[in-house]
């Protein structure tokens, strides 16, 4: 069974980077694509980012591209969100989520299996 654990989320200030995590475990395909996604009070989650762990493959979405950047470690099965210069509009839960395939897309719907969440929270 496909698991995910997301960590790194704690209160920051504006201006600082952070790196999240997401361990993975259950999977045993080397064809999956693995998102991060934001969510605030009152919106829908959204996706920041996402990487293809077939190819390699990253897209970082427009509004944080430049400041966001995903990556993985294959051997321990673990992506990553890097945040750089953080802003209080990026406050919020982050989640990541799994999907089996050749993919890296930023649409919920694209994912089979989420984490429970890591909160970030962005002081002014």
């Amino acid at each position: 069974q496909v698991q995910l654990v997301e960590s790194g989320g704690r209160l920051v200030q504006r201006g600082e980077s952070l790196r999240l995590s997401c361990q993975l475990s259950g999977v045993t395909w080397d064809g999956y694509g693995v998102g991060w996604f934001r969510q605030v009070p009152g919106k829908s989650r959204a996706g920041v980012g996402c990487i293809n762990n077939f190819d390699g493959s990253t897209f970082i979405y427009d509004s944080v591209r430049g400041r966001f950047a995903v990556s993985t470690d294959r051997s321990k099965k673990t992506v990553y969100l890097d945040m750089d210069r953080l802003t209080p509009e990026d406050t919020g839960v982050y989640y990541c989520a799994w999907v089996i395939g050749n993919s890296c897309n930023l649409w919920t719907g694209g994912y089979t299996h989420w984490g429970q969440g890591t909160r970030v929270t962005v002081s002014s």
